[in-house]
């Protein structure tokens, strides 16, 4: 790896005998960055030295987001001691209605469905909103003594026995494994020189936090609409989330409302069956787009989450699919560690990356395919995908199939 502001750095940053020993660095301090960390601590044991590597940022994460918890996530943060922390404010999704229609349509048939089972009493995931998350995992982190930097990595480089790494204008680090977990722009990735296939979709992401007068029973809405797929996903009490794509006119126009005005059109997209709406927090925005590593890994560096992918949310996987990064490194590290080898070795990154490369893959082509089918006002191809939904669902085998790789492996028994 090298750094692009100059050799000299780099030749500075690789004297080891200069540098503060650690076992693993952590760039960046989001949900996967805390959860790599606790992993690896698991992985390492107690008395293994963990770093989180990150500007100090606004993390309040009050802005309308909540995550579907698939169930293969679901059981990583139990494993790691979190999800005892949000189980109480969790609320399960126990049914999820899809339909296919126009935005004024006042009747949007059911075109696929999917149930959980009572009897097993299985989620088919858990909605959990972005602040209890955070704070779960903030707190599990300082509790397990994993240290902070506040300064992003700035310099990497790649020795036989470690990597060295510069945070800030004055700490140097070596390190066995460099894991970046520092988003869609990573800084690590550009300094190991791993190429970023991407592409932006017409689209701006829209989310918020709505109140609603009934009851939704743990039901999930997604609305394909010509702008782009409408998500109505259950929280705790009468109310829900909303995630939804729009065209960046219309998503411009939709953040200039007013709440009484805003009201009145998220109620044209989400309908009326959980009666008279409210506005439980602001309208927030954010840009679309897909893109993927040409590679998950580099000497002595591992890429995760979104450093690794970003796939749209119109299936609701981007962070689980982060999740399931951390437990695959968790498990080629911990392989290691119990034989007594280097757990930054090739051989582990190697593994690390068999391991996530196929599903990341298949998942982003699944998420591009759906959104270029349906956002879109086409009469044949709304024919042709409404034709195939219905199809689907009436082949149960093809539920379950779809069931278990959005629950990251689970199987659903009952569709």
């Amino acid at each position: 790896m090298a750094d692009p502001e100059g050799a000299e750095r780099n030749s500075a940053v690789g004297a080891s005998s200069a540098a503060e020993r650690i076992d693993a660095l952590i760039a960046g301090d989001g949900f996967v960055a805390l959860a790599a960390s606790l992993a690896l601590r698991k992985a390492l044991g107690a008395q293994a030295r963990i770093l989180i590597a990150a500007e100090p940022s606004r993390r309040a994460a009050r802005d309308g987001r909540a995550f579907a918890i698939a169930p293969s996530s679901r059981r990583l943060l139990c494993d790691l001691g979190v999800w005892e922390k949000l189980d109480d404010e969790a609320q399960p999704i126990l049914d999820i209605t899809v339909t296919d229609s126009r935005l004024d349509d006042t009747v949007r048939p059911s075109l696929l469905s999917f149930a959980s089972d009572p009897r097993e009493e299985r989620a088919l995931a858990h909605m959990v909103e972005a602040e209890a998350l955070l704070a779960a995992l903030d707190a599990k982190a300082q509790s397990e003594g994993i240290g902070r930097i506040a300064h992003r990595v700035t310099a990497v480089t790649a020795e036989a026995s470690h990597a060295g790494i510069a945070c800030g204008p004055t700490r140097k680090l070596a390190a066995s494994l460099v894991v970046a977990a520092d988003g869609g722009r990573s800084i690590c990735r550009d300094l190991a020189r791993i190429g970023w296939i991407s592409w932006k979709y017409d689209q701006l992401g829209l989310t918020a936090v709505v109140s609603h007068e009934r009851e939704h029973h743990g039901r999930a809405y997604e609305h394909f609409l010509p702008g782009g797929p409408f998500a109505i996903l259950p929280l705790k009490g009468r109310r829900s989330s909303i995630v939804w794509a729009e065209n960046p006119r219309e998503a411009k126009r939709l953040l200039a409302l007013t709440e009484s005005e805003l009201v009145g059109e998220v109620a044209r997209r989400f309908g009326h069956a959980l009666g008279r709406l409210g506005m439980g927090s602001p309208l927030f925005s954010y840009p679309l787009g897909f893109g993927v590593a040409r590679a998950f890994t580099a000497q002595r560096l591992a890429l995760i989450g979104d450093a690794a992918h970003l796939v749209h949310p119109v299936a609701g996987q981007g962070l689980n699919l982060g999740f399931r990064d951390v437990a695959a490194l968790a498990e080629a590290v911990g392989e290691a560690a119990r034989l007594g080898l280097d757990p930054g070795s090739a051989h582990v990154l190697a593994s690390y990356q068999r391991m996530r490369r196929f599903d990341t893959t298949a998942m982003g082509a699944t998420t591009d395919g759906l959104v270029k089918l349906f956002s879109n006002n086409s009469a044949p191809l709304r024919a042709l995908r409404d034709l195939s939904l219905g199809i689907v669902d009436r082949l149960p085998f093809a539920k379950r199939f779809l069931l278990r790789e959005a629950a990251g492996g689970v199987e659903h028994s009952n569709p």
